[in-house]
């Protein structure tokens, strides 16, 4: 089977709800795919609709060129984890997989396998319900891979892990895509994805907004901005802003400057004697370059905090 996800037109309503709006993509195998969106895109439901477990009212979601419903043996094929709560409390991690395992003909020694790679085997004979957040969502891959499948979905497998857990799940996420499988993953930590995926679909009020390389997103996102470190901050805004630039603080003695090249900066600066101890390009992070994309599908945004002085004014 190919390892591919092909998501073609998604349309579905709940209601009056519109949750897909032609939701549009392709995940392709040796890459990880970050799947981001602000709550209420659609990325959950798309996602359920791939795995059959909601029909679409229009539109197809093809694994390998297949809908789901069609696999022969699904777990084989595509492996997923959307809720690391989704397990029987009182049994052990060990049993839980095992359950999955022989509803998929296979053996014990493909579970202690999984369980060595998610690192579980200290607490495989725990009770499942007694495991953290973290241990569950690393339950919930072992399950994924039980089939050595070729295509992964994962929703927000980064959620409740501890910093040895998020450093190891990104290079296991890495590795799983250099083996040549098709890695979707959901995620709202963007500084996660930065260091694992290759590729990003983002997506907005059931649609997708952009479909390309993390590396192509976050050079748009930068654009022509130059960093500037300087202690003399509002005299050196003040210089870039008479030549043209439009300037903004970032930080404490931080400053960047939009429309004016990184020698011409350097020239004003020195010419006006303002001190400088850097300038450099600026290079946008992704969560810089998502909420650029993003702003305008936000479902909930909350009003900023009034200050003690606008308080004291009403």
């Amino acid at each position: 089977m190919e390892a591919t996800i092909d998501v073609t037109g998604l349309r579905k309503r709940f209601g009056s709800t519109l949750a897909l709006d032609g939701m549009t993509f392709s995940v392709r195998p040796g890459q990880v795919t970050g799947f981001v969106g602000p709550n209420g895109a659609g990325k959950s439901t798309t996602m359920r609709v791939v795995l059959s477990l909601d029909s679409a009212d229009e539109g197809t979601a093809l694994i390998g060129g297949q809908p789901y419903h069609r696999l022969r043996r699904p777990l084989h094929q595509v492996g997923a984890l959307l809720d690391a709560g989704a397990l029987h409390p009182a049994r052990s991690g060990r049993n839980h997989l095992l359950w999955l395992a022989h509803s998929q003909g296979l053996g014990a020694r493909r579970v202690d396998e999984v369980l060595e790679q998610a690192g579980l085997v200290k607490a495989a004979r725990r009770r499942a319900g007694g495991y953290s957040l973290g241990m569950r969502q690393r339950l919930g891959i072992a399950a994924a891979l039980l089939g050595d499948p070729p295509v992964l979905m994962l929703d927000e497998p980064f959620n409740g892990l501890d910093p040895e857990g998020i450093v190891w799940i990104r290079g296991f996420l890495r590795g799983l895509a250099a083996e040549g499988r098709a890695v979707l993953v959901s995620s709202h930590l963007m500084s996660e994805l930065q260091d694992s995926a290759s590729h990003l679909v983002v997506v907005g009020r059931g649609r997708v907004v952009a479909d390309t390389s993390v590396e192509a997103l976050i050079s748009a996102a930068s654009g022509d901005r130059v960093t500037v470190r300087t202690t003399a901050r509002t005299e050196a805004m003040t210089v870039l802003a008479r030549d043209g630039a439009t300037v903004a603080v970032t930080e404490r003695d931080t400053i960047t400057a939009a429309g004016l090249p990184a020698a011409r900066i350097v020239s004003l600066l020195n010419e006006a004697g303002v001190p400088f101890s850097e300038i450099s390009s600026h290079r946008a992070t992704l969560e810089e370059a998502y909420m650029e994309l993003t702003r305008d599908s936000v479902e909930y945004r909350a009003a900023p905090l009034a200050t003690g002085r606008e308080e004291a004014a009403r």
